[in-house]
């Protein structure tokens, strides 16, 4: 019998876990590991989702006409044609990225660093993960040179290098990649054969909406599966819903069928009542134009001013241009980090800051680092509140850094970095 793919906790989650148990053991702690956007839910979308409660069939398999057709239309507005029958919806993007590994097939080129899940899933699926570092400051897409040389010599050893998963914009980072880069990506993916799968679930919240970046399905449309979902501009994380735009053509439409096959079989179809809402959400009424675009500004606001903190004892730290994370690199302290706290890679420090600080955050190994290097990611969207009340306050507040509650806790950021810096 052939052993089972290796499973692990998913570096974000185990690391919200373990802070929470130090929380309820009444330890006072600050958490700036998981994605988690601490945001109420916008009051619309929760009337939609109460008067979809009746909803208890199970549906089509590929999602409901209606949220489809949002689907389609939410592309649409973004210069994306898309056709509804072309859509897929599922119970969050993270299970759509995980089908659709298993529905294309092949070995998985991922972008280093990039989400902790990319590379746990692509060997669930049975593929080899093949990194490719990305450019410096445009984080999300592998840089087009290397993924060159490693495709072709990834083949030239047997491998079978079939797909390229790209982060716009980008978690860890913050950061997006150039125009001039996707294009590259896109020419290089035809003369590979490759297909480009572009997750975009954090594409309403680039903080400058003039300076969005560019879809690898504008260079590459027969060939790029762009998916997303309602956790990170919306806060909908429990709610667990995502959509996949596959590409025209035959074999798109072959994806299609196979994606909605694999969909069958692994979970039926989305929950109807979320479904519902989501629908209302993807046709983008003013309430929801209006609640996306408060929640932009407050990270925005929140994370450039931790991002001073990381500034402020010499962490080397791209400027963030969207999401609520920073991806900060200790190198310029790493002998006094190994001198006086014995830190010498990202685990440590991460590590370090969680047992004699109380400050949750993920070392830079989760996102394909090696263990020499000195990163971690700090999330700072569970800044906003301990109550429903704190966040409504946060997100409609003139400005939301004199809250005492946000104060407080980038306060203590900046007094743990200087601590940690000596």
């Amino acid at each position: 019998m052939s052993k089972p793919a290796p499973v692990i906790m998913s570096a974000t989650l185990a690391a919200d876990e373990a802070l929470e148990a130090r929380r309820l053991a009444g330890e006072q702690v600050l958490s700036l590991a998981g994605g988690e956007i601490g945001l109420p839910v916008a009051p619309g979308l929760a009337e939609q989702l109460g008067r979809a409660a009746g909803r208890n069939a199970y549906g089509p398999v590929a999602g409901s006409p209606e949220l489809r057709a949002a689907a389609a239309g939410y592309w649409g507005r973004r210069g994306l044609a898309t056709d509804p029958g072309l859509v897929v919806a599922g119970p969050g993007s993270k299970a759509l990225l995980f089908a659709l590994l298993l529905a294309i097939g092949g070995d998985v080129v991922v972008p280093v660093p990039s989400w902790v899940s990319y590379t746990a899933q692509a060997e669930l699926a049975g593929a080899r993960p093949i990194p490719v570092p990305t450019p410096v400051g445009e984080g999300g897409v592998p840089d087009p040179a290397a993924l060159f040389e490693a495709v072709t010599r990834a083949r030239a050893t047997g491998l079978n290098p079939r797909i390229v998963i790209v982060t716009l914009p980008d978690n860890p980072t913050g950061t997006m990649a150039a125009t001039g880069t996707v294009r590259r990506l896109a020419r290089l993916a035809r003369e590979l054969d490759l297909v480009l799968v572009s997750d975009e679930i954090y594409g309403d919240l680039v903080f400058d909406p003039a300076h969005q970046p560019v879809s690898p399905a504008v260079f590459a449309p027969e060939r790029t599966v762009i998916t997303t979902g309602l956790s990170k501009n919306l806060a909908l994380g429990g709610w667990r819903t995502g959509v996949a735009r596959l590409p025209e053509g035959p074999s798109g439409r072959l994806l299609h069928t196979r994606l909605v096959n694999i969909a069958s079989q692994l979970w039926s179809s989305a929950a109807a009542p979320v479904q519902a809402a989501a629908a209302y959400a993807f046709e983008e009424p003013e309430e929801i134009v209006a609640h996306v675009a408060a929640s932009r500004r407050l990270h925005e606001l929140v994370v450039r001013a931790a991002a001073e903190s990381f500034n402020a004892v010499g962490a080397e730290l791209a400027p963030v241009r969207a999401t609520c994370y920073l991806y900060p690199d200790f190198e310029p302290l790493r002998e006094h980090l190994a001198r006086a706290h014995g830190v010498r890679g990202g685990d440590e420090l991460a590590a370090l800051l969680a047992q004699r600080y109380g400050v949750g955050v993920v070392a830079g190994t989760a996102f394909g680092e090696g263990p020499g290097a000195l990163r971690i990611r700090a999330a700072t969207s569970r800044l906003y509140g301990g109550t429903d009340a704190e966040r409504t306050a946060a997100l409609a507040a003139g400005d939301p850094l004199g809250l005492p509650w946000i104060r407080a806790s980038l306060d203590r950021i900046g007094e743990v970095l200087a601590d940690l810096a000596g």
